[in-house]
Order: C-alpha cells, then sequence, then structure tokens
C-alpha cells in the first residue's frame, strides 16, 4: 500500500518546523498538522535573545513565520486541524483529523506536540503573559536584570530557575502554597541558602496586577490568614507542565513517570516509525533551539526509517 505521504508531523512549534524542514529537504513529502498557528509557544514571546545567530532580540512570532516558510520552501505543506487518534497497521500510519479528509496515512510519524505549561488561573495571568508573566526563566530572565522577581512554586523546575534567576535580580521572591519545597533536598537546601532568595511557604498568589505590564501580586498568607500586594517586575511560574502525548496514546508509547514520550538519541520511540522531537519528549533542558535541534535528528531518523522500508519492498 502506497500512503498518501511520507511522514506526517504533529505539531508546529520549533521542533515540527525544523523537522518538516529537514525532512522535506529530504525529499519526503511531508504534511504538517497543527491545531492552532505554526510557532507553539514561542509565539507568545516577545523577545527572543538567545536563538543562535540572531544578536538583535527577534519576537518569536517573526521566528516562528521565517521557520515555517523555510520548511514551505523546500515543499512541505501545512494543514490546520486537531489530530484526534494515530493508528498503525502494518507499516502504514493512520492519523485520524478533524479537517480534510478526516484520515491520512503516511510511513512515519513525527510527534512535536510539545507541553503546555500549567497555570496557576488567577486573574491577570493571561493578560500579563509576555509582559511580565512567564514559565521560562533562561528566555526571558535577562529580560529583568537587577529587578526584582516573583517565582510560583515549590518543585525542582520552581527551584532551578529560581536559582537561576537569582544571578541576574536585585532579589528573587519565592511563593509556595505547602509548608516545604517538594523539590529534591540538595536542591532546596541550596535555595534556602541563597542570600538573594526570599521564600514566602504556605502562601498563595492570587492574582497578577498591573496596567501594560506586571507590576504586583495579590498574596494571601495560609497561616496569618491575610491578603497583601507585593511589588515585582516579573512572575514567572513553575507548577508543572502537561505534555501532549494524547495522540499516540493508544499505539503502546512507553511514557515516563509523568507521561513524556521515552526516545533513544535517534528520537525513536519503542513503536517503529513513529519519532517525537520537543517538549513532549523526555529531556533536560526545554528551549527552542534544542526543539529544532531535535527535530533535525527526528527528521534524519525518519529518513533512513522510510528508505530501510523502500529498500525492504524492493529486495
Amino acid at each position: 500500500m502506497q500512503p498518501d505521504k511520507d511522514v506526517i508531523i504533529i505539531g508546529a512549534g520549533a521542533a515540527g518546523l525544523a523537522a518538516a524542514q529537514y525532512a522535506a529537504r529530504a525529499n519526503l513529502t511531508t504534511l504538517v498538522i497543527e491545531e492552532m498557528a505554526a510557532g507553539g509557544q514561542a509565539l507568545i514571546i516577545d523577545n527572543i535573545e538567545n536563538y543562535p545567530g540572531f544578536p538583535d532580540p527577534i519576537s518569536g512570532f517573526e521566528l516562528s513565520q521565517r521557520m515555517e516558510r523555510h520548511a514551505i520552501k523546500f515543499g512541505a505543506e501545512f494543514s490546520f486541524g486537531t489530530v484526534n487518534g494515530v493508528e498503525k497497521k502494518g507499516n502504514i500510519f493512520q492519523v485520524t483529523t478533524n479537517a480534510g479528509s478526516g484520515t491520512i496515512s503516511s510511513h512515519a510519524v513525527i510527534l512535536a506536540t510539545g507541553a503546555k505549561h500549567r497555570q496557576l488561573d488567577v486573574p491577570g495571568e493571561k493578560e500579563f503573559c509576555g509582559k511580565g508573566v512567564s514559565y521560562c526563566a533562561t528566555c526571558d530572565g535577562p529580560l529583568f536584570k537587577n529587578k526584582r522577581m516573583i517565582v510560583v512554586g515549590g518543585g525542582d523546575a520552581a527551584c532551578d530557575e529560581a536559582m537561576y534567576l537569582a544571578n541576574l535580580a536585585s532579589e528573587v521572591v519565592i511563593i509556595h502554597r505547602r509548608n516545604r519545597f517538594r523539590a529534591q533536598k540538595s536542591l532546596a537546601e541550596r535555595v534556602l541558602k541563597n542570600p538573594k532568595i526570599n521564600i514566602r511557604f504556605s502562601t498563595e498568589c492570587r492574582a497578577i496586577l498591573g496596567t501594560d505590564r506586571v507590576s504586583s501580586v495579590k498574596l494571601f498568607d495560609n497561616t496569618e490568614k491575610r491578603e497583601y500586594e507585593e511589588s515585582t517586575d516579573a512572575v514567572f511560574i513553575f507548577v508543572g507542565t502537561i505534555p501532549q502525548a494524547q495522540a499516540v496514546a493508544e499505539i503502546g508509547v512507553k511514557l515516563d513517570e509523568s507521561g513524556y514520550v521515552l526516545t533513544n538519541d535517534h528520537m525513536e520511540t519503542n513503536v517503529r516509525g513513529l519519532f517525537v522531537a520537543g517538549d513532549v519528549r523526555t529531556t533536560q533542558f526545554r528551549q527552542i533551539v534544542v526543539a529544532a535541534g531535535e527535530g533535525a535528528v527526528a527528521a534524519h531518523s525518519c529518513s533512513q526509517y522510510i528508505d530501510e522500508l523502500r529498500g525492504q519492498a524492493y529486495s
């Protein structure tokens, strides 16, 4: 059976866009299916100043547009809709969507759906996203050098990012709703000993305030049962992420304990022909440049896999 496409890429964030470019350039018929708009989480970043080759900051929107155009230049096609499921029959994948013909077949699939930041769901969080509210210290911390920053969360990510921000900020205040950190003991101890980090245990963030940018937060002290306001220039939220691996949940893909997809160094999963790149994959460092690199590796591995399939067909 000859499928509709050589490879279907699910998701058009940095990983999916880089995979599309490399797959199309390798002369594979390539279809990218994206639910919203090309760019993923990068679209909400005002200024990206750490992407190699761009010494002057570039908006996430512009970088995403360039990556999309680059992939299209090599022949990648884009379709916008929701992927409802992925099945594998023999060596052919069937990808079901809510758009167009409904089901599209391919030799291989690259999953690049990313992970959604878990949100606080408090007033002001959405309104000030990219205007002082951030979910990435490495991306946005340098924009607030020598300013006061608030970190919300108490796990490994919150403590790690607070330590990073402490090298940039005049002061970092950690807000955590529990009475102790959930982070690893050694990491928590380093945070507790850092003179530039002030910790507010048993405290909740109730609202994020400002006019055109963040200027303060409304906090609630659960011990003293009082609400008060705290000034800040930035709020970094690290209360977990939700990997978007639902599309491949039914075909036996191995996940880690947090629901991220497990792969080897070639971005291969335990399901032959299914590759994964970007934030939906188990990885130590979630950055645009890392996702793009993983997308390139996934496309290269995918090309080798399809060559192997064709070789078997002709032998």
